[in-house]
C-alpha cells in the first residue's frame, strides 16, 4: 500500500518570506525500504521541509508527495532531491518537470549527481540532458517508423485488427438484402457496434 506522509518541517518558517525556500522530495519504491538516507542528505543540504512518498514506484503517474511538493514550490524556491531517479519516471519526464520549473522561476538541485540550476555548470548539464531526451524521443520515433515500413513490406496490415471476418461481412450483406434484417439487429447478433458493421460493409464495396 502506497503511503505519502505529511511534509517534514526541518526549519521554522515563521521568519521566511514566500520565496527562497529549499524544499526536499524523498521517495522509496517499497514500504520495506526507508527514507533515512535521503532525509539525512536533504537535511544536511539545508532543506526547510521535505515531502515524501513511501512505497510509490518511480513509474507511477500519481505520486501524492511529489504533487504536494510541486504545489508548495513558488518563484525563487529550490526543489532538492537526493538522486535524479527519485523525481522523474524517465529522462524525458525529468526534463519536462525541470523545464516547467524554469518557466515558474524555480531552481532544482540533485545532490548525488551534483546538478544545481543555480550555477552555469548545472544549467549546462541540464541542457545536455534535454538534448539527450530529445535524442531518445527521435530514436523511438525512428524505430517505430522503421518497424511500420518493415511490416508493410511483409504484407502485414497496420492499424487496429478488423472486428469482423470476411465471411461475417458477406453474411450481413446477404441478410440485409435477402431477409431485410436491420443493420442494428445484425450488429447485435455479431456482437459489434452498428457503426463497425456499417463501415465493414462499406469497405467491401
Amino acid at each position: 500500500m502506497a503511503v505519502s506522509a505529511s511534509p517534514l518541517l526541518l526549519k521554522p518558517l515563521d521568519n521566511q518570506g514566500p520565496t527562497g525556500r529549499r524544499i526536499g522530495y524523498a521517495r522509496v519504491s517499497t514500504e520495506e525500504q526507508n527514507l533515512n538516507a535521503q532525509l539525512d542528505a536533504l537535511t544536511a543540504s539545508g532543506c526547510d521541509l521535505v515531502f515524501q512518498d513511501l512505497g510509490v514506484s518511480g513509474a507511477a503517474k500519481k505520486r501524492p508527495g511529489l504533487d504536494k511538493a510541486l504545489d508548495a514550490l513558488g518563484k525563487g524556491d529550490t526543489l532538492v532531491v537526493w538522486r535524479l531517479d527519485r523525481l522523474g519516471r524517465s529522462l524525458p519526464h525529468l526534463v519536462s518537470i525541470i523545464e516547467q520549473f524554469g518557466q515558474r522561476g524555480i531552481e532544482f538541485q540533485s545532490l548525488t549527481e551534483a546538478i544545481d540550476t543555480h550555477s552555469a555548470g548545472g544549467r549546462l548539464l541540464f541542457h545536455i540532458m534535454a538534448a539527450m531526451a530529445e535524442f531518445e524521443r527521435s530514436l523511438i520515433s525512428e524505430r517505430t517508423r522503421a518497424g511500420m515500413r518493415a511490416a508493410k513490406a511483409r504484407g502485414q496490415r497496420l492499424g487496429r485488427p478488423k472486428r469482423l471476418t470476411p465471411e461475417q461481412v458477406h453474411f450481413a450483406k446477404y441478410a440485409m438484402g435477402a431477409d431485410g434484417i436491420s443493420i442494428s439487429a445484425l450488429a447485435r447478433q455479431l456482437h459489434v457496434h452498428r457503426d463497425t458493421l456499417s463501415r465493414s460493409i462499406r469497405d467491401t464495396f
